[in-house]
Protein backbone atom coordinates (compact mmCIF):
# COMPACT_ATOMS: atom_id res chain seq x y z
CA UNK A 1 0.00 0.00 0.00
CA UNK A 2 1.32 3.65 -0.79
CA UNK A 3 1.89 6.49 0.85
CA UNK A 4 2.15 9.90 0.43
CA UNK A 5 3.39 11.74 3.25
CA UNK A 6 2.89 15.55 3.66
CA UNK A 7 4.56 17.91 6.57
CA UNK A 8 6.79 14.45 7.66
CA UNK A 9 9.11 15.68 9.89
CA UNK A 10 10.96 13.49 11.45
CA UNK A 11 8.87 10.89 9.93
CA UNK A 12 6.95 9.80 13.55
CA UNK A 13 3.28 9.27 11.41
CA UNK A 14 5.83 7.54 8.48
CA UNK A 15 6.51 4.76 11.03
CA UNK A 16 3.42 4.32 12.18
CA UNK A 17 1.84 3.68 9.06
CA UNK A 18 4.77 1.18 8.19
CA UNK A 19 3.61 -0.41 11.05
CA UNK A 20 -0.10 -1.16 9.70
CA UNK A 21 1.65 -1.43 6.02
CA UNK A 22 1.90 1.46 4.03
CA UNK A 23 4.74 2.53 2.40
CA UNK A 24 6.03 5.59 1.99
CA UNK A 25 7.19 6.55 -1.78
CA UNK A 26 7.34 10.19 -1.52
CA UNK A 27 7.23 12.87 0.97
CA UNK A 28 7.30 16.35 1.16
CA UNK A 29 9.52 18.32 4.47
CA UNK A 30 10.36 22.19 4.17
CA UNK A 31 12.82 21.39 7.32
CA UNK A 32 16.35 20.43 5.71
CA UNK A 33 17.07 19.09 9.16
CA UNK A 34 14.24 17.10 8.75
CA UNK A 35 15.12 15.97 5.56
CA UNK A 36 18.33 14.87 6.60
CA UNK A 37 17.15 12.87 9.42
CA UNK A 38 14.67 11.32 7.03
CA UNK A 39 17.30 9.80 4.92
CA UNK A 40 19.54 8.98 7.35
CA UNK A 41 16.89 6.50 8.55
CA UNK A 42 15.77 5.09 4.57
CA UNK A 43 17.46 1.99 4.80
CA UNK A 44 16.08 0.91 8.36
CA UNK A 45 13.03 2.49 8.73
CA UNK A 46 11.71 4.32 5.26
CA UNK A 47 13.26 1.89 2.68
CA UNK A 48 10.69 2.80 -0.10
CA UNK A 49 11.32 6.34 -0.13
CA UNK A 50 13.73 7.60 -2.78
CA UNK A 51 16.23 10.60 -2.12
CA UNK A 52 15.00 11.77 -5.55
CA UNK A 53 11.16 11.90 -4.08
CA UNK A 54 11.66 14.04 -0.96
CA UNK A 55 10.48 17.82 -1.44
CA UNK A 56 10.82 20.73 0.38
CA UNK A 57 7.77 22.74 -0.13
CA UNK A 58 4.03 21.68 -0.36
CA UNK A 59 2.93 25.46 -1.58
CA UNK A 60 3.29 24.84 -5.46
CA UNK A 61 4.22 21.22 -5.02
CA UNK A 62 3.60 19.45 -9.29
CA UNK A 63 1.58 16.64 -8.08
CA UNK A 64 2.52 15.39 -11.77
CA UNK A 65 6.19 15.57 -11.22
CA UNK A 66 5.87 13.40 -7.61
CA UNK A 67 3.98 10.56 -8.71
CA UNK A 68 6.83 10.50 -11.05
CA UNK A 69 9.49 10.77 -9.12
CA UNK A 70 7.84 8.00 -7.07
CA UNK A 71 7.48 5.66 -9.79
CA UNK A 72 3.70 5.74 -9.71
CA UNK A 73 2.35 4.70 -12.60
CA UNK A 74 -0.77 6.25 -13.84
CA UNK A 75 -3.10 3.21 -13.74
CA UNK A 76 -1.75 2.42 -10.17
CA UNK A 77 -3.97 3.99 -7.06
CA UNK A 78 -2.16 5.62 -4.13
CA UNK A 79 -3.49 4.47 -0.89
CA UNK A 80 -3.07 6.56 1.70
CA UNK A 81 -2.30 10.36 1.52
CA UNK A 82 -1.08 11.71 5.42
CA UNK A 83 0.78 14.27 7.29
CA UNK A 84 0.38 16.89 10.09
CA UNK A 85 0.22 20.16 8.72
CA UNK A 86 1.70 23.54 11.04
CA UNK A 87 -0.58 22.99 14.51
CA UNK A 88 0.95 26.33 15.65
CA UNK A 89 -2.13 28.58 13.99
CA UNK A 90 -4.65 26.15 16.03
CA UNK A 91 -2.48 25.78 19.52
CA UNK A 92 -3.54 26.57 22.89
CA UNK A 93 0.27 28.02 23.60
CA UNK A 94 -0.07 30.86 20.89
CA UNK A 95 -3.36 32.50 21.55
CA UNK A 96 -1.41 35.37 23.47
CA UNK A 97 -0.37 36.21 19.99
CA UNK A 98 -3.31 38.78 18.52
CA UNK A 99 -2.99 37.30 15.03
CA UNK A 100 -3.72 33.76 15.57
CA UNK A 101 -6.73 34.60 18.09
CA UNK A 102 -8.20 36.39 15.11
CA UNK A 103 -7.55 33.14 12.86
CA UNK A 104 -5.27 35.45 10.98
CA UNK A 105 -2.20 33.28 11.19
CA UNK A 106 -1.24 32.49 7.05
CA UNK A 107 0.02 28.93 8.43
CA UNK A 108 -3.24 27.96 8.91
CA UNK A 109 -3.97 28.19 4.80
CA UNK A 110 -1.69 24.91 4.91
CA UNK A 111 -4.69 22.51 5.90
CA UNK A 112 -5.79 23.97 2.19
CA UNK A 113 -2.71 22.97 0.63
CA UNK A 114 -3.10 18.86 2.36
CA UNK A 115 -6.65 19.34 0.43
CA UNK A 116 -5.06 20.42 -2.58
CA UNK A 117 -3.16 17.43 -3.14
CA UNK A 118 -5.97 14.95 -1.93
CA UNK A 119 -7.48 16.09 -4.19
CA UNK A 120 -5.06 15.84 -6.97
CA UNK A 121 -3.76 12.29 -6.32
CA UNK A 122 -7.33 10.83 -4.92
CA UNK A 123 -5.42 7.85 -2.66
CA UNK A 124 -7.79 6.21 -1.23
CA UNK A 125 -7.78 7.23 2.04
CA UNK A 126 -6.01 10.29 4.15
CA UNK A 127 -5.09 11.18 7.61
CA UNK A 128 -4.64 14.10 9.06
CA UNK A 129 -3.02 14.96 12.28
CA UNK A 130 -3.16 18.18 14.18
CA UNK A 131 -3.34 19.98 17.87
CA UNK A 132 -6.89 19.47 19.53
CA UNK A 133 -7.63 22.85 19.52
CA UNK A 134 -8.25 22.89 15.95
CA UNK A 135 -11.73 21.60 17.26
CA UNK A 136 -11.94 23.85 19.93
CA UNK A 137 -15.79 26.12 19.08
CA UNK A 138 -14.05 29.01 19.15
CA UNK A 139 -11.74 30.94 15.67
CA UNK A 140 -10.71 27.32 15.05
CA UNK A 141 -13.93 26.03 14.16
CA UNK A 142 -14.80 27.66 11.07
CA UNK A 143 -10.87 26.48 9.44
CA UNK A 144 -11.48 23.12 10.80
CA UNK A 145 -15.18 23.06 8.85
CA UNK A 146 -13.11 24.38 5.98
CA UNK A 147 -11.37 21.50 5.69
CA UNK A 148 -13.69 18.92 6.55
CA UNK A 149 -16.62 20.41 4.14
CA UNK A 150 -13.28 20.77 1.39
CA UNK A 151 -12.49 16.96 1.82
CA UNK A 152 -16.18 16.19 1.22
CA UNK A 153 -15.65 17.81 -1.99
CA UNK A 154 -12.65 16.38 -3.03
CA UNK A 155 -14.97 13.32 -3.02
CA UNK A 156 -14.56 11.72 0.49
CA UNK A 157 -16.24 10.79 3.64
CA UNK A 158 -14.58 12.25 6.57
CA UNK A 159 -14.43 11.51 10.31
CA UNK A 160 -12.71 12.54 13.11
CA UNK A 161 -11.77 12.36 16.78
CA UNK A 162 -9.45 13.51 19.52
CA UNK A 163 -7.10 11.09 20.59
CA UNK A 164 -5.21 10.79 23.85
CA UNK A 165 -1.57 9.24 22.72
CA UNK A 166 -1.86 7.48 26.54
CA UNK A 167 -4.86 5.50 25.69
CA UNK A 168 -3.11 4.01 22.86
CA UNK A 169 -0.33 2.77 24.67
CA UNK A 170 2.14 5.45 24.29
CA UNK A 171 3.71 6.85 27.44
CA UNK A 172 2.66 10.56 26.91
CA UNK A 173 -0.65 12.43 27.67
CA UNK A 174 -0.74 14.03 24.09
CA UNK A 175 -4.38 15.17 22.92
CA UNK A 176 -4.26 15.21 19.22
CA UNK A 177 -6.87 16.00 16.27
CA UNK A 178 -7.02 13.08 13.55
CA UNK A 179 -9.46 13.51 10.75
CA UNK A 180 -9.57 10.59 8.57
CA UNK A 181 -11.30 10.13 4.93
CA UNK A 182 -12.12 7.26 2.72
CA UNK A 183 -12.77 8.09 -0.93
CA UNK A 184 -16.44 7.97 -1.95
CA UNK A 185 -16.25 5.42 -4.86
CA UNK A 186 -15.06 2.75 -2.43
CA UNK A 187 -18.11 3.00 -0.27
CA UNK A 188 -20.84 0.49 0.51
CA UNK A 189 -22.95 3.13 2.15
CA UNK A 190 -23.91 6.83 1.63
CA UNK A 191 -20.87 9.37 2.97
CA UNK A 192 -22.67 10.95 6.05
CA UNK A 193 -23.75 7.26 7.31
CA UNK A 194 -19.91 6.12 6.88
CA UNK A 195 -18.24 5.64 10.65
CA UNK A 196 -14.77 5.03 10.76
CA UNK A 197 -13.74 2.12 13.12
CA UNK A 198 -11.39 4.29 15.59
CA UNK A 199 -9.10 2.28 17.23
CA UNK A 200 -10.07 0.84 20.94
CA UNK A 201 -7.82 2.09 24.46
CA UNK A 202 -5.35 -0.16 25.03
CA UNK A 203 -4.78 1.72 28.30
CA UNK A 204 -7.02 3.96 29.84
CA UNK A 205 -6.17 6.07 33.36
CA UNK A 206 -6.72 9.28 34.41
CA UNK A 207 -6.71 13.01 32.59
CA UNK A 208 -7.39 16.46 32.90
CA UNK A 209 -11.73 16.20 34.11
CA UNK A 210 -11.89 12.63 33.51
CA UNK A 211 -13.54 10.87 36.63
CA UNK A 212 -14.09 7.02 34.93
CA UNK A 213 -12.14 4.73 32.95
CA UNK A 214 -12.09 1.52 31.93
CA UNK A 215 -10.34 -0.25 34.81
CA UNK A 216 -10.09 -3.70 33.18
CA UNK A 217 -7.62 -1.81 30.85
CA UNK A 218 -3.79 -2.05 31.80
CA UNK A 219 -3.04 1.69 33.60
CA UNK A 220 -1.33 4.26 31.56
CA UNK A 221 2.35 3.41 30.90
CA UNK A 222 4.41 5.74 33.32
CA UNK A 223 7.45 7.55 32.64
CA UNK A 224 9.56 5.52 34.38
CA UNK A 225 8.64 2.24 32.44
CA UNK A 226 9.35 4.06 29.53
CA UNK A 227 13.13 4.87 30.27
CA UNK A 228 13.46 1.74 31.77
CA UNK A 229 16.42 -0.29 30.68
CA UNK A 230 18.40 2.71 29.19
CA UNK A 231 21.68 2.92 29.91
CA UNK A 232 24.65 5.64 29.88
CA UNK A 233 26.10 4.43 26.61
CA UNK A 234 22.30 4.70 24.74
CA UNK A 235 21.39 7.78 26.96
CA UNK A 236 24.57 9.97 27.51
CA UNK A 237 24.53 13.25 29.51
CA UNK A 238 23.79 16.13 27.41
CA UNK A 239 25.49 19.71 28.11
CA UNK A 240 22.20 21.00 27.30
CA UNK A 241 20.22 19.43 30.12
CA UNK A 242 21.89 21.63 32.85
CA UNK A 243 19.42 24.08 34.32
CA UNK A 244 20.78 26.84 35.19
CA UNK A 245 19.43 30.73 35.85
CA UNK A 246 17.14 32.51 37.00
CA UNK A 247 14.42 29.71 38.29
CA UNK A 248 17.11 26.78 38.67
CA UNK A 249 16.31 27.24 42.16
CA UNK A 250 12.80 27.11 42.13
CA UNK A 251 12.72 23.73 39.84
CA UNK A 252 14.97 22.53 42.53
CA UNK A 253 11.91 22.20 45.12
CA UNK A 254 9.24 21.35 42.72
CA UNK A 255 7.96 18.07 43.73
CA UNK A 256 7.48 15.67 40.83
CA UNK A 257 4.42 15.96 39.25
CA UNK A 258 4.13 19.29 39.57
CA UNK A 259 4.81 22.79 38.58
CA UNK A 260 5.55 26.08 39.56
CA UNK A 261 1.95 26.22 41.51
CA UNK A 262 3.75 24.58 44.42
CA UNK A 263 5.55 27.52 45.27
CA UNK A 264 1.96 30.10 45.48
CA UNK A 265 0.28 31.31 48.56
CA UNK A 266 -2.57 29.57 47.62
CA UNK A 267 -0.80 26.18 47.76
CA UNK A 268 0.07 27.08 51.34
CA UNK A 269 3.73 27.42 50.74
CA UNK A 270 5.19 29.36 53.12
CA UNK A 271 7.53 31.35 51.15
CA UNK A 272 5.44 31.91 48.08
CA UNK A 273 7.80 33.04 45.19
CA UNK A 274 4.36 32.99 41.94
CA UNK A 275 0.93 34.12 41.70
CA UNK A 276 -1.50 31.78 41.53
CA UNK A 277 -2.62 31.28 38.00
CA UNK A 278 0.45 33.92 36.52
CA UNK A 279 1.95 31.68 34.47
CA UNK A 280 1.51 28.53 32.01
CA UNK A 281 0.61 25.09 33.53
CA UNK A 282 3.80 24.16 31.68
CA UNK A 283 6.22 26.43 33.52
CA UNK A 284 8.36 24.54 36.11
CA UNK A 285 6.27 21.62 34.99
CA UNK A 286 8.24 18.50 36.38
CA UNK A 287 7.29 14.50 35.33
CA UNK A 288 6.64 12.00 37.51
CA UNK A 289 7.91 9.01 37.49
CA UNK A 290 4.45 6.80 38.15
CA UNK A 291 2.63 8.88 35.72
CA UNK A 292 2.79 9.19 31.85
CA UNK A 293 4.41 12.29 30.80
CA UNK A 294 2.30 15.29 30.02
CA UNK A 295 3.01 16.83 26.32
CA UNK A 296 6.52 17.12 24.77
CA UNK A 297 6.60 20.43 23.09
CA UNK A 298 8.74 21.27 19.76
CA UNK A 299 9.73 24.71 20.82
CA UNK A 300 9.68 24.92 24.58
CA UNK A 301 10.65 28.26 26.39
CA UNK A 302 14.06 28.02 28.99
CA UNK A 303 11.49 27.39 31.88
CA UNK A 304 8.73 25.32 30.03
CA UNK A 305 8.76 21.46 30.58
CA UNK A 306 8.21 18.76 31.56
CA UNK A 307 11.71 18.66 33.17
CA UNK A 308 13.07 15.32 34.75
CA UNK A 309 12.44 14.75 38.09
CA UNK A 310 16.13 14.75 38.79
CA UNK A 311 16.03 18.63 38.00
CA UNK A 312 17.21 18.38 35.03
CA UNK A 313 15.87 18.74 30.99
CA UNK A 314 15.28 15.94 29.17
CA UNK A 315 17.85 14.16 26.72
CA UNK A 316 16.87 12.98 23.41
CA UNK A 317 17.39 9.57 24.10
CA UNK A 318 14.50 9.87 26.62
CA UNK A 319 12.05 12.20 24.49
CA UNK A 320 12.38 9.52 21.62
CA UNK A 321 11.51 6.80 24.44
CA UNK A 322 8.09 9.27 25.41
CA UNK A 323 7.26 10.03 21.88
CA UNK A 324 7.86 5.91 20.87
CA UNK A 325 10.67 6.29 18.32
CA UNK A 326 12.89 3.11 18.31
CA UNK A 327 16.13 3.64 19.90
CA UNK A 328 17.92 3.32 17.00
CA UNK A 329 16.53 6.47 15.66
CA UNK A 330 18.30 8.75 14.79
CA UNK A 331 17.42 12.34 14.72
CA UNK A 332 20.23 15.05 12.63
CA UNK A 333 20.54 18.62 14.06
CA UNK A 334 21.48 20.55 17.00
CA UNK A 335 19.96 19.77 20.19
CA UNK A 336 17.39 22.32 19.95
CA UNK A 337 16.57 21.06 16.36
CA UNK A 338 16.06 17.54 17.66
CA UNK A 339 13.96 18.45 20.10
CA UNK A 340 11.83 20.45 17.28
CA UNK A 341 11.72 17.50 15.15
CA UNK A 342 10.54 15.09 18.10
CA UNK A 343 8.17 17.96 20.06
CA UNK A 344 6.12 18.32 16.58
CA UNK A 345 6.21 14.80 15.73
CA UNK A 346 3.35 12.35 15.83
CA UNK A 347 3.88 9.09 18.27
CA UNK A 348 4.80 6.18 16.09
CA UNK A 349 2.46 4.14 18.89
CA UNK A 350 -0.44 6.59 17.82
CA UNK A 351 0.16 6.79 13.92
CA UNK A 352 0.21 3.17 13.91
CA UNK A 353 -3.23 2.50 16.10
CA UNK A 354 -4.81 4.68 13.78
CA UNK A 355 -3.02 3.25 10.26
CA UNK A 356 -4.08 0.08 11.32
CA UNK A 357 -7.74 0.70 10.89
CA UNK A 358 -7.53 2.25 7.72
CA UNK A 359 -6.13 -0.94 6.25
CA UNK A 360 -8.25 -2.99 8.08
CA UNK A 361 -11.11 -0.25 6.45
CA UNK A 362 -9.60 -0.85 3.10
CA UNK A 363 -9.48 -4.20 3.48
CA UNK A 364 -13.42 -4.50 4.11
CA UNK A 365 -14.01 -2.55 1.50
CA UNK A 366 -12.34 -3.93 -1.02
CA UNK A 367 -13.81 -7.21 -0.36
CA UNK A 368 -17.06 -5.77 -1.06
CA UNK A 369 -16.56 -4.35 -4.06
CA UNK A 370 -14.80 -7.99 -4.99
CA UNK A 371 -17.62 -9.66 -3.74
CA UNK A 372 -20.33 -7.23 -6.02
CA UNK A 373 -18.11 -7.82 -9.16
CA UNK A 374 -17.98 -11.40 -8.94
CA UNK A 375 -22.00 -11.53 -8.48
CA UNK A 376 -21.97 -8.98 -11.38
Amino acid sequence: MQAISLFTGAGGLDLGCAAAGFRTVAAVELDSTARRTLLANRDRYLPHLRPEALFADVVGLQVGELLERASIRADEQVALVHGGPPCTPFSKSGYWLEYKRAGADPKASLLDSFVDVVADVQPQTFLMENVYGLAYRNHNRPVLERFLERCRGAGYAVNHRILLAADLGAPQLRQRLVCVGLRADLLDCDTAEWRFPWPAPTHAGPHETRKHWDRDLPPHQTTSDALAGLSLTENPPEPEEIVKGTYAEALRGVPPGDNYLFWTEHRGHPSPRFRWRSRYWSFLLKLHPERPSPTLQGQPGPWVGPFHWEDRRLRVAELKRLMTFPDDFNVLGSRREQQLQLGNAVPPRLGAAVAKQLASELARVGAHTAKLAVAA
